[in-house]
């Protein structure tokens, strides 16, 4: 379904800042922040403002999802015109070190019952860490095999070296 649909089938009209909002966010391979997408070559002089209120409405409407990191910043993930797309529903992975978050639709998330007399309105489970990229500890692990693998360096140049 093209974009231009899914915002009839909404029940919203068709505008420029909409389709470009909804394209990037379908093509993004992860939740993206207010930020991100403003700072997108696409977007060109947008304004602030105009993208917070395209971004909420089309959360309103059911386009998209957002979710609060640990960090405080709101990212926006489109539920796309794919159908194995992210649809919201599951845990979230918030890299502390270099602030990307992902999907992890494969867990779902845990069932909540209501309280008597309350309705809810939003959950959300995130997960933080070092992303694949980013962690510590693998970059050194990666560091010891390929240290073992080189010959040694002379006692001098590992002094010259240390931190």
């Amino acid at each position: 379904m093209s974009v231009k649909k899914l915002l009839k089938t909404a029940g919203l009209r068709y505008t420029p800042v909409r389709n470009k909002v909804l394209e990037m966010l379908n093509q993004a391979d992860r939740p993206l922040s207010h930020q991100e997408i403003a700072g997108h070559p696409e977007m060109g002089n947008l304004d602030r403002v105009t993208l917070y209120r395209t971004l909420t409405t089309l959360e309103k409407v059911g386009l998209l999802h957002c979710i609060q990191g640990i960090d405080g910043v709101w990212r926006y993930r489109s539920h796309g015109i794919y159908p194995d797309r992210c649809g919201g529903n599951h845990i979230h992975f918030l890299c502390l070190r270099c602030n990307r978050m992902s999907c992890l639709p494969q867990q779902p998330l845990p069932w909540v019952n209501e309280p008597p007399g309350a309705k809810i309105y939003h959950k959300q489970f995130i997960v933080y860490g070092h992303c694949a990229q980013c962690n510590p500890v693998k970059n050194t692990q990666n560091n010891e095999r390929n240290n073992q693998t080189r010959p040694q360096k002379s006692t001098r140049t590992q002094e010259l070296n240390q931190p």
